[in-house]
Order: structure tokens, then C-alpha cells, then sequence
């Protein structure tokens, strides 16, 4: 659900932010029987680095975008770990982060496979437009 979070934030800040970020982690944490809280309170930084990232790296490569989506992914792990130790559950263990390192190896898949991402037609330049 990260992935897929960070993804949509990335391509569609507009619609997709906190506020969806917050409401999925509500979700996510029911579904899970998780700590109340748990993915929420991680998804939205995610969200709004995310976003950041969405303005960042309009042109990057795809390479470029998913090593900046490791960070993110590993940051929202990390935030719900320290939830969980808070919460009094154990530590999962170092392979837990795993996951992380596999969704930004399928952000790529996840570009290349997405049909609104992709441009067919060139983009035209309007003279009277500033941006």
C-alpha cells in the first residue's frame, strides 16, 4: 500500500495527499489489527515527501525516482516500527526492511506499466502561457 501511496502522490498530488494518506493508513490499520495509528502516522510524511518528490524529479530518470523512493519507503518503515516498539510489540528484525528495498525495485514496473504516465503525443508549447 506504500507503494502504491507514494506512487499516486507522486503522479497525482492534486488528488491524492495527507489527507488520502491519513484516511488509507486508517484503513490499513484496521485491516491489519495493527496499533491505531500505526500506518497513518507513517503514510503521511510519505505522502507529503511524496509530493515533494512529484516536483523534484519531473523530468528524472526512472532509476533516479526510485532511488529517491527508498528513502521514503524506508522512512515510513521505520516510523511504524517505532509505533509498534511504543506500543510494546518486539522488533521485528532487520528483514522486515526488506520490503522496502523490493518496492523501490518495482517502482520502475510500476512507471513503465502505468499508461497515464506515458506521453504518446509531444507536448506543445503555448508562447502566451508562462509556465
Amino acid at each position: 500500500m506504500a507503494l502504491v501511496l507514494a506512487f499516486w502522490c507522486v503522479h497525482q498530488p492534486l488528488r491524492i495527499g495527507m489527507g488520502s494518506a491519513f484516511l488509507l493508513g486508517l484503513m490499513m490499520d484496521v485491516v491489519d489489527g495493527s496499533v491505531m495509528g500505526q500506518h497513518a502516522l507513517a503514510y503521511v510524511p510519505l505522502a507529503f515527501a511524496a509530493a515533494g518528490l512529484s516536483r523534484a524529479s519531473s523530468g528524472s530518470r526512472l532509476a533516479q525516482q526510485a532511488l529517491h523512493a527508498l528513502p521514503m519507503l524506508l522512512g515510513a518503515q521505520i516510523i511504524m516500527v517505532v509505533a509498534r516498539l511504543f506500543g510494546g510489540a518486539e522488533f521485528p528484525g532487520i528483514l522486515y526492511f526488506l520490503s522496502s528495498f523490493v518496492a523501490a525495485g518495482l517502482w520502475y514496473s510500476a512507471e513503465r506499466s502505468c499508461c497515464c504516465c506515458r506521453s504518446t503525443s509531444p507536448v506543445e508549447r503555448d508562447e502566451n502561457r508562462p509556465i
